[in-house]
């Protein structure tokens, strides 16, 4: 019996708050002596945590390097790469798993004994690509970093098929999918009651034009409700949106919820809505966890011709699809629903919980961090 492997989860993110990330702790703590690097606490079940400063920032500000396409210059100066490079041991650790593309860079520099898995979880050189000044400045440096680093890379995964295709064709990197499904949770399908609850949940930016929900639901009748849950990335936005609503009482704005309450929430309600207009390459390709959290909420989905949502929508039979993505579209969809469509919405989401779990996606993670350590000849046993 040989001593595990150590693996190193490399994010610039919340570790506590990322539920990618901590699926892939929850996986590998077992399997390998697991040390975490990231913003916050340690997660439960780790050999070891190197906290990084909570303001140590992982995306580049350096105005002077990107114009000038130092490229180099400006990830280096990275806060949160200077940061980790102080208090991670370089050449320490037998296998790295770079959570986004800011952190690939850095694990390579690290020199894991076996190699590195990248887990991209956006298309990185579009992730924001409906804004003029990220396209002209930051677009270019994320496709300098794609180039330079992802064939360095033992092997790469990210959470869609569209997503994983576009790496395969803007960058010759073959790219497997391992969607953000959520953990698999025992449940029961609950009837509908005299109102049809709707849930919304996002992230308040004005990219994701959350005001055609309050347009959608303006005038609604009685047997309608919608619950928004919007966290306060642009708090500006987030006040205009409360103002809207605030002659929409159908629409009611309540407090966010902690990740671990959060599927057992969204089982108070009897649909989820999970519309995300494409007006960037990313959402035109989300699966988001929401989605997979309603599956295992055993509630209904209304979502837009979203294709990787719709397909799913499809297969199994979760819910509707809108037309397109105006707040008219979506209006007709909501002031179609019915209790029998609903709960045979409901059923179906029970029968899929098991197939869109986390457990049933992780297994390509698990593989390909095997194929690393198998590599040097140092396979689990």
């Amino acid at each position: 019996m040989t001593d595990l492997p150590s693996l190193l989860i490399l994010t610039f993110s919340p570790l506590r708050s990322d539920p990618r990330v901590l699926k892939q702790v929850e996986l590998f703590k077992d399997k390998y002596r697991v040390v975490t690097c990231a913003y916050g606490e340690a997660p439960d079940g780790v050999a070891e945590h190197f906290a990084l400063p909570e303001d140590s920032r992982g995306w580049p500000s350096d105005k002077v390097g990107l114009v000038s396409r130092q490229y180099g210059k400006v990830y280096n100066s990275l806060p949160a790469v200077q940061s980790a490079r102080a208090i991670l041991p370089k050449g320490s650790f037998d296998i790295i798993l770079a959570n986004d593309l800011n952190t690939l860079p850095l694990a390579l520099d690290l020199a894991p004994k076996m190699g590195v898995h990248a887990d991209l979880h956006e298309f990185a050189p579009r992730e924001k690509e409906d804004n003029l000044k990220w396209r002209l400045f930051i677009a270019p440096f994320m496709r300098w970093l794609c180039s330079r680093y992802l064939p360095s890379a033992a092997s790469v995964t990210s959470v869609s098929q569209g997503i994983a295709d576009e790496y395969l064709k803007d960058y010759g990197t073959p790219t497997e999918v391992v969607t953000n499904a959520a953990p698999y949770v025992q449940g029961t399908v609950k009837p509908v009651g005299e109102k049809v609850r709707l849930i919304h949940s996002a992230a308040g930016q004005r990219y994701r034009k959350l005001e055609n929900f309050i347009e959608a639901m303006k005038d609604a009748p009685e047997w309608l409700t919608l619950d928004m849950i919007v966290m306060p990335n642009e708090p500006d936005y987030v006040a205009e949106l409360k103002a809207l609503a605030a002659a929409v009482p159908a629409i009611t704005f309540r407090d966010p919820v902690p990740y671990r309450d959060l599927v057992a929430t969204l089982g108070e309600y009897d649909v989820s809505v999970v519309f995300l207009p494409p007006t960037n390459f990313n959402l035109k390709n989300a699966l988001p966890n929401k989605f997979f959290e309603a599956v295992q909420a055993r509630i209904g989905l209304i979502v837009g011709p979203s294709p990787a949502m719709m397909g799913l929508v499809r297969e199994y039979g979760l819910g509707a699809i809108t037309e397109d993505f105006s707040a008219e579209s979506l209006r007709k969809t909501l002031l179609s629903l019915t209790p029998a469509a609903i709960t045979e919405w409901k059923r179906a989401a029970d029968a899929a919980a098991n197939p869109l779990s986390a457990e049933a996606q992780v297994s390509v993670w698990e593989a390909a961090i095997a194929r690393i350590a198998a590599i040097d000849g140092a396979a689990i046993r």
